[in-house]
């Protein structure tokens, strides 16, 4: 009679092994110690063979049974169960970490150690104990959403989005060479990150209206304010590059020949060298700079005597706080209002994204984008310039489209 779970359960062991019958040569060989194996025994041109189908209770009656009878399939096809097991375990070894650390070794050719040692340290953290010991042709959608919901649990939501990003590019790695990883498809990519990554709010700094700029220009020329700290304020008007970009520059990174500066890729926010024309009144500006900085390697250096370093982060908050504009500008303010000021004037999306460094850029791409439209992102800085000095003189604040 084929087997229950009633019966399984209430059976005892003996001095010795025996066997519970299921049918179709599926039986639960009992031991003396009271451990319950389920096995397969079958026939193979003329050889008896037995396979091991798991131990009771972790595979239950139901699903050990549905085991079986596709193994009689597999038998009644000519093929030997046994050799299929073997292709399957062989199959199942392969594991995501042994697939990831693949790929660590292909990605990493021309990284830097420490960002190589990051990613590899973020792997054995945070993705190897979730889907690590999975074979990868095995792993879902759901696997890599619970691994990514994981990170983000403790508040890491960029490193949750980082660690998906990279799940995605081993798998990718994996299916190049299917022949061996077995991988067919890229499960991370039925995924996107925000939907199931809280999205941080984002922070919107104080800036004023276009329209109360000019208001502004001339607030900060009759401030009482250090040279130094009117000159910062002026060049982030008239670049509006990040805070952090401005007073960390050096004047290496100015080519006067060319009206450009050159900021490198480690010192901004996208890890890509980014280029900023300069305006006649940029250029007229860095020169009266040069005259107040001295032999300085920095543009701006810290105005505390006997302090090394940049300017502080918050010089121009203060000064800003000091012309009456507390809690209505800030620094990163002027990128806001340049941004919406050229759009208003009929200047290319593309082209002002560029030029505030908001563009993404792969690994790839990022040494040439960053001279990308150069000729028309140098019209527009210059045609910013001036458009402020219009401003400041007193001119009304009429954003018709550009010639």
């Amino acid at each position: 009679m084929p087997l229950s779970d009633t019966t399984i359960r209430s059976t005892k062991p003996q001095a010795k092994p025996f066997k519970l019958s299921d049918g179709g040569g599926l039986f639960l060989l009992v031991s003396p110690t009271g451990g319950k194996w389920w096995r397969y025994s079958y026939r193979f041109n003329g050889k008896q063979k037995t396979l091991s189908l798991g131990i009771y209770p972790d595979i239950g009656l139901k699903d050990v049974r549905e085991k079986h009878s596709a193994l009689r399939k597999t038998l009644a096809l000519g093929v030997d169960p046994s050799e299929t097991r073997k292709a399957e375990k062989s199959e199942q070894s392969i594991t995501f970490k042994v697939w990831a650390e693949h790929w660590l070794k292909h990605w990493q050719a021309g990284k830097s150690p420490r960002h190589a040692g990051y990613v590899q340290r973020r792997l054995e953290a945070d993705v190897y104990p979730i889907i690590g010991d999975m074979p990868i042709a095995s792993i879902n959608a759901p696997d890599i959403v619970r691994t990514i919901k994981s990170i983000a649990s403790r508040g890491a939501l960029d490193m949750a989005k980082r660690a998906h990003q990279t799940i995605g590019q081993i798998f990718r790695y994996a299916i190049a060479h299917g022949d061996e990883s077995k991988v067919t498809r890229n499960p991370a990519s039925d995924i996107k990150p925000s939907d199931i990554i809280e999205t941080r709010r984002k922070v919107n700094f104080a800036r004023v209206d276009v329209k109360e700029l000019p208001e502004l220009l001339r607030a900060i020329e009759a401030a009482s304010i250090s040279s130094l700290t009117r000159l910062a304020i002026n060049l982030m008007a008239l670049t509006f590059v990040r805070t952090s970009e401005l007073i960390g520059g050096r004047w290496s990174e100015i080519d006067f020949d060319t009206a450009q500066w050159r900021i490198p890729a480690e010192r901004m926010k996208m890890q890509a060298p980014h280029i900023v024309p300069l305006s006649r009144q940029s250029v007229e500006l860095l020169r009266t700079l040069q005259i107040i900085s001295g032999n300085n390697d920095l543009m701006f250096p810290s105005q505390v005597t006997g302090k090394a370093g940049t300017m502080s982060n918050g010089t121009i908050l203060v000064a800003l706080k000091r012309m009456g504009y507390g809690g209505m500008m800030t620094g990163h303010g002027f990128r806001g209002v340049a941004s919406t000021s050229l759009h208003e004037q009929g200047f290319e999306h593309q082209h002002i994204e560029l030029q505030l460094a908001h563009a993404e850029r792969n690994e790839v791409s990022a040494a040439y984008n960053h001279a990308l439209y150069l000729k028309q992102r140098t019209e527009m800085m210059q045609h910013w310039a001036d458009y402020l000095d219009s401003l400041r003189a007193g001119a009304k604040v009429i954003n018709l489209k550009k010639a």
